[in-house]
């Protein structure tokens, strides 16, 4: 008999080890959406996307952290978050994080749901790959790019995982866990109940 106060997880790694790779998604939003690098490191911004992209899919391990924590992770050289604006309004974005080795990781990507299933994704991760690889380029001190990772998992979107392997990622680790089932807390507190309401 299962138990009902646990899921099982299951979380992939995927990695891509050339420019080369990469898949370009073959549809784009309209000119009305664009993408810009975030080039002021700003917690503020950065909880605000972390939370309205992640709330209903149960990112929640950064909602803990102090604003100095937040400074830290952002002001660390080579760290860059790419957003996708919908005319003017944040739709999406994609974080970067250079590790040793040439290794930069796709921390975080996705959309906020109501951007969700307009071309945006393949695009936004299109254009977030592209600058995982040139990473070097604006950071004068960083090896070049080797290989671009991420990590998904069971509890992602549905589109998620056919999104990166569409990209060209290619799955290297898999690995199942049983984790205590905890409610998506939305964007704010409060959120999930008025989503179901």
């Amino acid at each position: 008999m299962s138990d009902p106060t646990t899921i099982t997880l299951t979380t992939w790694s995927l990695e891509m080890t050339s420019p080369e790779d990469l898949v370009p998604a073959s549809r784009r939003p309209g000119p009305e959406v664009t993408i810009m690098r975030a080039e002021v490191p700003s917690p503020e911004f950065s909880r605000f996307l972390y939370a309205s992209v992640g709330g209903d899919i149960h990112w929640t391990d950064r909602l803990s952290l102090t604003r100095a924590e937040w400074v830290e992770q952002l002001h660390r050289p080579g760290v860059e978050t790419w957003v996708a604006y919908d005319r003017g309004t944040p739709a999406g974005y994609v974080e970067l994080d250079p590790q040793p080795e040439g290794a930069v990781e796709i921390i975080y990507f996705g959309l906020i749901p109501d951007f969700r299933g307009r071309a945006i994704g393949g695009w936004l991760l299109t254009e977030g790959i592209r600058r995982a690889w040139d990473l070097a380029s604006r950071w004068p001190d960083r090896e070049p790019t080797r290989r671009v990772w991420l990590h998904t998992c069971s509890q992602d979107g549905p589109t998620a995982m056919d999104n990166y392997l569409r990209r060209g990622f290619k799955v290297f680790h898999t690995e199942t866990e049983e984790k205590p089932l905890s409610p998506t807390p939305g964007p704010w507190p409060g959120a999930e109940a008025e989503a179901e309401a």
